[in-house]
């Protein structure tokens, strides 16, 4: 049975892989959608290679099986052998002596092979627990668990000039852009502005406001970066569910320099809409305007 494990694997992995990227738009909880072709060549290959060790296995026992026969019996045939042409040399001791030699070794080969030590450790099986969820049912996506115990990742900077800012408003910004704006833009175009930010809630373990979010893959999520905006809501009695996707619209809230790294990227909302979960949640694109 254990020697069928790694074959299994494999199968069950190919087909966990082949169903998030075949059906659906699973697949982007965890990579990027140009990455979908990757997901589905590598689903392929590992089941092919599942079906192939399975039938190299079941080849191989019956080699083995074979191998095992044939080198009993010329053994047993060697044994006899000598007992015939040693019999003129003290034939009842020399007969006790190859008996017992032949028995032992008889005995320590069946062991052996009762006891294959070639085979995959028990707790190898943990192993079938990842593919099976693959296949059975999908892992969450990243939210709001894992962007409160991780820090905002850094924001590039922008190494030119700013361009200037439209005077549509409210003014949709990603939250990168917004953050660029607050610390980098020594012009300070942003003050005054309205904006329109997208993203999901994440508590604040102060309970001094909460944060809108967007995790980002460069590649995958083991690669994700987060962008936090802090929102302050003035009168609200609790902040919005964790999770929840928000279009957010507000201005900059005063704190520190403006234009500068000393100035936080924070807003003083006015007004919060639900939204629905974007398709690809895991870049920081434009905002949606609800409705």
């Amino acid at each position: 049975m254990r020697r069928l494990l790694p074959s299994l694997l494999l199968k069950l992995t190919g087909l966990g892989l082949l169903r998030i990227a075949l059906f659906g738009d699973t697949y982007l909880r965890y990579v990027k959608p140009g990455l979908r072709p990757v997901l589905i060549a590598s689903g392929a290959v590992l089941l092919l290679l599942g079906i192939a060790a399975a039938f190299s296995r079941k080849g191989g026992s019956g080699a083995h099986a074979h191998a095992t026969h044939d080198a009993h019996a010329g053994h047993a045939h060697d044994a006899h052998d000598g007992h015939a042409h040693d019999g003129h040399k003290g034939h009842d001791s020399h007969d006790s002596h190859d008996s017992h030699d032949f028995h032992d070794f008889h005995d320590s080969h069946e062991g052996h092979d009762g006891h294959d030590h070639s085979g995959t450790p028990k707790i190898a099986w943990l192993l079938a627990l990842p593919a099976l969820s693959l296949l059975l049912f999908a892992p969450p996506a990243l939210g709001a668990y894992t962007a409160a115990r991780s820090g905002p990742g850094p924001v590039a900077v922008q190494k030119k000039g700013f361009e200037p800012l439209p005077a549509t408003s409210p003014l949709p910004l990603t939250l990168t852009d917004f953050t660029k704006r607050v610390q980098q833009d020594r012009s300070r175009a942003i003050q005054g502005r309205t904006v329109r930010l997208t993203g999901f809630v994440t508590p604040d373990a102060a309970g001094d406001g909460w944060y809108l979010t967007r995790i980002i893959f460069t590649c995958c999520a083991a690669d994700s970066q987060t962008v936090k905006i802090h929102v302050y809501e003035p009168g609200s009695a609790e902040p919005p569910a964790a999770d929840t996707w928000l279009a957010v619209t507000g201005t900059w809230h005063p704190a520190g320099t403006l234009g500068t790294a000393s100035a936080p990227a924070a807003l003083d909302v006015r007004e919060t809409a639900p939204i629905a979960r974007p398709i690809n949640a895991f870049s920081d694109d434009l905002p949606i305007t609800p409705g």
